[in-house]
């Protein structure tokens, strides 16, 4: 969305703009993407969105869109009228947001930026940009801008906690950048290492087809607000565990206990933009008896 808001204002500026995107459509990580990175189910390798099949916003429509654009329920019905809309109806009205102001023909698909870096500047002094991008997987071609916006946005690229025996885990890991659907799940045990907003959602998700959800947070004091309260009240097979010490083949240990046997761990620690970042990540995992 960033990208596009910028197009738009540089447009009304009258300067000449170019959207390079990676993608296949406009849309950010709100283009679902029903892929995943299978050979990389931590999620590190080269699936952008993060969005899963069943996602919906948890701030109201009414801060989700532009000042003069407001994000509102199509006018003819259809699509998800609720205050609280499915990941969908975003992506809905940022392609309206495109077509009303008429930006697709500023946007290339498929292409992906490989290099910034400065170009020789100029007799008088000034300083322009040399870009090279990739279209489909084509010979890399250059051009020169006068200046260069970033908008990579952010939830592309997980966060992974550092957890002792994790690198010689031989049950499955999954990022929750990875995760789409519950039902390969079905029967296992599984915990969930992160109690944050997508820890909570795809727990619920799990609850459904899991034998056992083990939710496990570095606080459990913090971790038990209302809600969590609700959650564990209704459901005997979720449980809230404090933080994921060490991960061994069969099992894992909670700070101060004993193991417990798993069949997945999965991380829902959060994600950023693929820049580069220091801050800790949640995540989680499952194993089948």
């Amino acid at each position: 969305m960033a990208g596009l808001a910028a197009a738009r204002e540089l447009r009304r500026e009258g300067l000449d703009v170019t959207v390079l995107e990676q993608s296949a459509g406009v849309g950010g990580q709100w283009l679902y993407d029903a892929a995943t990175d299978g050979g990389d189910p931590l999620g590190m390798a080269s699936v952008h969105s993060s969005i899963y099949s069943s996602l919906r916003l948890n701030s109201p429509r009414e801060v989700g869109g532009f000042s003069d654009f407001p994000f509102r329920p199509t006018n003819g019905g259809g699509g998800d009228v609720r205050r609280y809309p499915v990941h969908g109806e975003l992506l809905r009205y940022i392609r309206e947001f495109c077509d009303v102001f008429g930006l697709m023909d500023a946007v290339r698909l498929d292409t992906t930026v490989v290099r910034v870096a400065m170009a020789p500047p100029r007799r008088d002094g000034s300083l322009r940009w040399t870009v090279r991008s990739r279209h489909n997987g084509d010979a890399e071609t250059e051009e020169v801008f006068d200046a260069v916006v970033v908008a990579t946005g952010h939830y592309s690229q997980p966060r992974l906690p550092s957890i002792d025996g994790m690198d010689k885990w031989r049950r499955r890991q999954l990022h929750s950048h990875s995760y789409r659907v519950p039902d390969s799940f079905a029967g296992e045990v599984v915990v969930i290492v992160g109690c944050n907003l997508s820890g909570k959602e795809v727990a619920l998700e799990l609850l459904r087809v899991a034998k056992e959800v083990h939710l496990s947070s570095k606080s459990t004091k913090e971790a038990m607000t209302p809600s969590m309260s609700k959650m564990l009240a209704r459901y005997d097979n979720l449980h809230l565990q404090p933080l994921v010490e060490h991960l061994r083949s069969r099992s894992w240990r909670r700070r101060g206990r004993s193991p417990s046997t798993t069949t997945a761990s999965g991380r829902c620690t959060s994600t950023c933009s693929r820049r580069r970042s220091r801050r800790r990540s949640r995540s989680w995992a499952s194993r089948s008896r």
